[in-house]
């Protein structure tokens, strides 16, 4: 694709979507006055209308390779752009993000986060921080929400395979979830101001079973999260 039409079906992008992301996050809001469901159908909405953008303006092919297990579970997302936080939605079945704190400090998003369930995640105060994110995924689980995780802390280069932050331990162990780690090659399609037409692929890695020793637990799920490294990069070349 040359230059200039990249570049008009970006500014398309971003006009459309994120005029339509403030009309549909400022009528959830409304909504939720008299109805939740129609609160929780609206983010979803909104979801979906990311990935209508991300494929209808960019060109980005969606593909997804197995499918999450039906009982309750803990997902270890890999993080390599914000398509997978906005996609979170739907991808998943009413899931619980975890997700950094400061974004709940953005107008209109940040109330209508809360409101939807999202667990704030603050990097200070450690310990009393982790036994309220663990208070709070006890909480969603209960309601039968999955739970989404990005467990490299930030978004990281397409290729890259940080080690997971400390705060994953915390939780598998208090969680006593089944993790199921999630690999995803969003990085040479998204994570850059200039997006590209470039397939995006999960893949649902084989689900990880509780009361495994922290190091296992750890390399199993590293393992899956990754799984999708080497293809990506045969997929951005094409």
């Amino acid at each position: 694709m040359n230059l200039p039409i990249l570049l008009l079906r970006n500014a398309a992008f971003y006009l459309v979507f994120y005029a339509g992301s403030t009309l549909i996050t400022s009528s959830a809001l409304v909504v939720r006055l008299w109805s939740e469901d129609g609160f929780r159908r609206m983010v979803r909405r909104w979801s979906r209308f990311h990935r209508w953008c991300t494929r209808r303006f960019i060109g980005c092919e969606l593909r997804i390779e197995g499918a999450p297990p039906a009982e309750p579970a803990l997902y270890a997302v890999k993080h390599e752009s914000f398509f997978e936080a906005i996609d979170a939605p739907a991808l998943f079945d009413l899931p619980s993000v975890f997700a950094k704190r400061e974004l709940f400090d953005i107008p209109l998003w940040g109330r209508a986060a809360l409101a939807y369930g999202l667990i704030p995640v603050a990097r200070e105060g450690r310990a009393k921080t982790l036994m309220t994110m663990i208070r709070s995924a006890r909480g969603m689980v209960a309601d039968g929400r999955p739970l989404v995780l990005l467990p490299e802390g930030t978004r990281v280069p397409h290729g890259s395979a940080p080690p997971l932050q400390a705060g994953f331990a915390g939780l598998y162990k208090a969680l006593g979830l089944p993790v199921v780690p999630v690999a995803v090659d969003s990085g040479p399609a998204y994570h850059r101001w200039l997006k590209q037409p470039l397939p995006i692929t999960y893949r649902f890695g084989e689900a990880v079973p509780p009361g495994l020793p922290r190091e296992e637990a750890e390399a199993r799920v590293w393992a899956g999260m990754n799984a999708l490294n080497q293809v990506g990069r045969a997929s951005a070349g094409t």
